[in-house]
């Protein structure tokens, strides 16, 4: 199946942290903006989670340690993995969820 991103209807996660969402039958594809500034508060869930870096900078806080992030670093998050985040510029993440992300599978595509 074929998507174009900007026809994808966006959901706020939190506030200064807007995606879309892209499901297959085994994964969550979730495109977001992140507003500089804004803040992830630590959170955890049974998916594998890949963080990649697409533009900006980002402070992502796993397990209690800091890591720095910017375009090009990709993170493996596993399950159960508390973690959170700030970003310190504007920021385009693409975070791959598997299994699936049945919570944000009620979000439309259109």
């Amino acid at each position: 199946m074929k998507y174009t991103l900007k026809n994808v209807r966006t959901f706020e996660i939190c506030p200064g942290f807007t995606a879309r969402f892209v499901h297959s039958e085994n994964m969550t594809l979730s495109f977001v903006e992140v507003a500089g500034g804004a803040d992830l508060p630590e959170h955890a869930h049974p998916h594998e989670q890949v963080l990649n870096m697409l533009e900006g900078q980002f402070e992502l806080t796993l397990d209690g340690g800091k890591l720095n992030l910017s375009a090009g670093d990709v993170v493996v998050i596993p399950s159960n993995m508390p973690h959170a985040g700030r970003a310190l510029t504007d920021c385009r993440i693409l975070d791959v969820f598997q299994p699936a992300r049945e919570d944000f599978k009620n979000i439309n595509v259109n």
